[in-house]
C-alpha cells in the first residue's frame, strides 16, 4: 500500500495525458522520468530489474546488432535473437546458388556447422555515464571555445579518451567509447562498450517465411512474416572478446533472456530496449517541408527506377537474384518509407501541428522576455531556405550517383600516380599491390557489371533530369563534348575502355602504369567528380550548417525548459544510443469504417499465398503443419497459430530485432516495423495511429522446432509456459 501510494503521488508529476508511450527513453533517467507511469501501466518488476548502473539487469541481454539493429541474448551460450532483415546481408554472404539459404533457410544442427560471418560485431554497452559537466569544462579550454567542436566526432573522441585516462578506465580493440552529444548537444553521454568480433549463424527461416509479403507489406499491417534469424557470439578461453577463431567457444554469457508462451492480449503492457536510428521530434515546420520536398522526394523518384532495373535483372537467373538480395532489400525499405512518411505528413496535417508547437515556445519566450528562441526560429528558416538547392542537388547525388552507380566506388589512383609521377619504384610497386587489393573487394561476388552498366544508364541521365544543367557535376562538361550529352553512350565508354571493367584489363594496366591512362580514365574521372560535386554541395551550406546547430542547440534548450515547465518528461532525438520505449499492446482504426486487430495468425498466411507472386509463395512444410494443425505448444489457446502483434511503442529505425518485453521483462517477441500510418513517427509520435509490429515470440519458436526441426535450439533457451 505504501508503494502505491508514493507511486500515485508521483504521477501527478508525469501527466499520463502527454502521452506515456511516446518517447525514447534513456536508461539512465528511468527512475527519475519514467518509472511511475511504467508501474502504473502495468510494470511489475523493478526498474533496477530493467537497468542498474551497478547490477546485472535486462539491459545487458540488449545488443546493438551489426551497429545498424538491435538483437537479444535468448541463452546462456551467446544465442543471440534479431531479424530475418537484419541478418539478410549475412545470409546473402553465405548463399550461393548451390546453397541458397535465402530461398531454402539455414539451421546448424551442430555447433561445427555454425557459420562465421566476416565482419559482423555484436556490441554491448557496459556502462552509460552522464559526463555532460565534464565535456563543457572540457569545451571551455578549447582553443576555439566558440567554435563547433561540441558537435565533432573526433573532438569529442578526443574528450573521452581523457575521460577515460582520468578514470582509468581500459580500452584495446574490443573495449571502446563513444561519447555523443543529446538534446542538441545541451548534454552528452559516454557508452562503454565490449565488441564481440566472432559472429556465427545458426539459423535462418526462408525468405517465403522471414520475408514474407516482401515490399508489398513491408512498413504495413497487418503482417504475417517471421522475421527473424539467429546468430552466437563466440569468445577465447577464457571467455573473453576476440577475432575469429577455430578454437574460440561460445560465450558464457552474464545474462540473458528468459521467453514467455502465454501470449499477448489487448492493452498488456509492453517495453522495448535497442538501438533507433534516427529521429527528428524537434524540427521546425519549414524543415519538415524541406525534409519532404528534398530527402523523400529523392528516395521516391531515384530510388524507384534503381528497383525497377534490379528487379528486372534479378528475375532473369538465381546467381544475380543472390547477388543483389541485400542491395535491393535495403534500398527499398526506405523508398517505401519516404513515399508514405509524405503521404502521412500531408494526411494527419503534422505542419499544422508543428507550427503550433513552435508557437507555443516563442510566446513562451515572449512571455519570460527571453528572446533568444526567437532568435533561434529565424535563424532556422533562414538557414533552411538559403541551403534548400544545395540539399536537394546534394540528395540527387547521393541517391543517383554515390548509392545508385556502383563503378562510383573503384579504388582511389591518386596514391599510384603521385608515386608515378615521384618516379618511386618502391612506392609504385606497393601501390600496385595496394590497387589490386582494392580491386578484389570492389568487384567482389556480389557485384555484376552488366547490372551495373543498365542501373548506372538509368540514374545518370535521371540526375540529368533533375539537375540543371549549369548545376551538374564536373563529368558532365566531358558528357556533353565528346559524348554529345549521350549519358548512355558515356557509360558504355566506361564499362568497355576502363581499367576498372575487369581484373584482366586492370592487371594488363599494371604490368606498365602511367598517369596518362590513370587521368583520362572515364571511371576514375567519374568516381571523384561525385566526389567533388557532393563535397561541394557539403560546402556550399557549410556556413549554413555551421549556424544551424548552434540555432537548433539553443531551439532544443527553449523545447526541454518549456517542457520541464509543464511537468513533462523528455528525451533527446535518435541516435543509434541504447534507449528504452513503452506502450501497450491495441488494436487501431486507420480510417472510418476500418478496423486493425492486435494480431495476426497463420492463416493470413494461407489466404495471402500466391504461387505465382515470389513476394507470396507459403513453403509446402508450414502449409502441411497448418492442415494438420500441428503447432505443439506455441498455438494460442484457442488452436491457432499466431504470428504478429501490434503494440503503442514508439521505435524507429535501428529498433529492427529489438526484444518486446511483457510486464515481467520476459521476451514475447522481437519488434521488426512500423505501420504505414506511423512513417510519420520520426518527425511527430501519433499515439492512436502508430503501431510497432512484431514477430510473436510463438511463432519464432514454432519455425525453429515444428518447421525447421531445430528443436536442440529451443533446449538451450529459458522458457515459461
Amino acid at each position: 500500500m505504501m508503494k502505491k501510494t508514493i507511486l500515485l503521488s508521483l504521477l501527478t508529476t508525469f501527466t499520463i495525458a502527454g502521452h506515456a508511450d511516446e518517447g525514447m527513453w534513456m536508461l539512465t533517467d528511468l527512475k527519475q522520468q519514467n518509472a511511475a507511469v511504467m508501474y502504473d501501466m502495468g510494470l511489475d518488476i523493478s526498474i533496477d530489474d530493467v537497468y542498474s548502473p551497478d547490477n546485472i539487469s535486462l539491459k545487458d541481454a540488449v545488443v546493438h546488432f551489426g551497429g545498424g539493429c538491435t538483437g537479444e541474448v535468448i541463452s546462456a551460450e551467446g544465442l543471440v535473437l534479431t531479424n530475418h532483415h537484419c541478418g539478410y546481408g549475412y545470409i546473402q554472404q553465405h548463399s550461393s546458388v548451390e546453397h541458397d539459404y535465402l530461398t531454402d533457410g539455414f539451421w546448424a544442427m551442430t555447433r561445427e556447422q555454425e557459420l562465421p560471418c566476416e565482419g559482423l560485431t555484436i556490441t554491448f554497452i557496459d556502462k552509460i555515464l552522464d559526463v555532460t559537466n565534464y565535456v563543457k569544462e572540457q569545451l571551455k579550454k578549447d582553443e576555439d571555445p566558440e567554435g563547433l567542436n561540441y558537435l565533432s566526432p573526433s573532438y569529442l573522441s578526443k574528450v573521452a579518451a581523457r575521460f577515460a585516462k582520468k578514470e582509468k578506465i581500459k580500452t584495446d580493440e574490443f573495449t571502446v567509447l563513444e561519447l555523443k552529444p543529446f538534446y542538441g548537444a545541451n548534454k552528452y553521454y559516454l557508452f562503454v562498450k565490449t565488441v564481440y568480433k566472432d559472429i556465427r549463424m545458426v539459423g535462418a527461416p526462408p525468405s517465403s517465411i522471414g520475408k514474407f509479403g516482401a515490399d508489398t507489406d513491408n512498413w504495413m499491417w497487418p503482417r504475417h512474416c517471421g522475421d527473424f534469424s539467429m546468430f552466437r557470439i563466440y569468445a577465447d578461453k577464457n571467455g573473453k572478446p576476440a577475432n575469429y577463431s577455430a578454437t574460440n567457444v561460445p560465450l558464457k554469457v552474464k545474462k540473458h533472456i528468459a521467453i514467455n508462451l502465454k501470449g499477448v492480449k489487448e492493452g498488456d503492457f509492453t517495453f522495448v530496449m535497442g538501438f533507433p536510428g534516427r529521429n527528428w521530434r524537434y524540427m521546425i515546420s519549414d524543415e519538415v517541408e524541406e525534409r519532404m520536398q528534398t530527402t523523400n522526394f529523392m528516395r521516391d523518384t531515384i530510388r524507384g527506377v534503381r528497383l525497377r532495373v534490379l528487379g528486372e535483372e534479378m528475375a532473369k537467373d538465381a546467381k544475380t537474384r543472390i547477388q543483389y538480395a541485400a542491395k535491393y532489400a535495403s534500398s527499398a525499405n526506405y523508398w517505401k518509407n519516404a513515399i508514405g512518411m509524405n503521404e502521412g505528413l500531408v494526411k494527419l496535417k503534422v505542419l499544422d501541428k508543428k507550427k503550433e508547437q513552435q508557437e507555443h515556445l516563442l510566446e513562451y519566450g515572449r512571455e519570460t522576455g527571453n528572446n533568444s528562441y526567437k532568435e533561434a526560429f529565424d535563424a532556422i528558416r533562414s538557414i533552411v531556405a538559403k541551403r534548400r538547392n544545395a540539399v536537394y542537388h546534394q540528395q540527387a547525388i547521393y541517391e543517383a550517383l554515390m548509392l545508385g552507380t556502383e563503378f562510383y566506388k573503384v579504388p582511389d589512383t591518386d596514391a599510384l600516380r603521385n608515386a608515378i609521377e615521384a618516379n618511386d619504384k618502391k612506392a609504385i610497386k606497393e601501390e600496385t599491390e595496394n590497387l589490386k587489393e582494392a580491386y578484389k573487394k570492389f568487384y567482389n561476388k556480389d557485384y555484376n557489371p552488366e547490372v551495373d552498366r543498365k542501373v548506372s544508364k538509368q540514374l545518370i541521365a535521371l540526375y540529368a533530369k533533375l539537375i540543371p544543367a549549369e548545376q551538374r557535376i564536373s563529368i558532365f562538361k566531358q558528357i556533353n563534348e565528346n559524348f554529345g550529352g549521350n549519358t548512355d553512350a558515356f557509360v558504355d565508354a566506361c564499362f568497355n575502355k576502363s581499367i576498372f571493367r575487369s581484373q584482366a584489363a586492370l592487371d594488363a594496366f599494371l604490368q606498365n602504369p602511367d598517369i596518362k591512362t590513370l587521368r583520362e580514365d572515364l571511371m576514375v574521372q567519374y568516381s571523384k567528380s561525385v566526389k567533388d560535386g557532393y563535397n561541394a554541395t557539403s560546402n556550399a551550406m557549410k556556413a549554413e550548417t555551421d549556424e544551424y546547430n548552434l540555432a537548433h542547440k539553443t531551439w532544443v534548450a527553449g523545447m526541454l525548459e518549456l517542457k520541464a515547465k509543464n511537468g513533462t518528461p523528455v528525451y533527446p532525438d535518435a541516435n543509434s544510443t541504447l534507449r528504452l520505449t513503452y506502450g501497450k499492446i491495441g488494436s487501431y482504426e486507420p480510417a472510418d469504417g476500418m478496423e486493425y486487430l492486435y494480431y495476426t495468425t497463420l492463416k493470413g498466411v494461407m489466404e495471402k499465398e500466391d504461387p505465382d507472386n515470389p513476394e507470396f509463395v507459403v513453403p509446402a512444410k508450414l502449409k502441411e503443419l497448418y492442415e494438420k494443425k500441428d503447432f505443439g505448444p506455441y498455438a494460442m489457446p484457442d488452436g491457432r497459430m499466431p504470428i504478429c502483434f501490434a503494440t503503442g511503442t514508439d521505435n524507429t529505425g535501428g529498433n529492427s530485432g529489438s526484444p518486446v518485453f511483457n510486464s515481467k521483462g520476459e521476451l514475447i517477441g522481437t519488434g521488426f516495423d512500423r505501420n504505414y500510418e506511423g512513417l510519420t513517427g520520426d518527425i511527430a509520435y501519433n499515439p492512436q495511429l502508430q503501431r510497432a509490429a512484431c514477430v510473436d515470440i510463438r511463432y519464432t519458436l514454432f519455425i525453429i522446432d515444428k518447421f525447421a526441426g531445430a528443436g536442440h535450439l529451443i533446449d538451450e533457451m529459458t522458457i515459461i509456459k
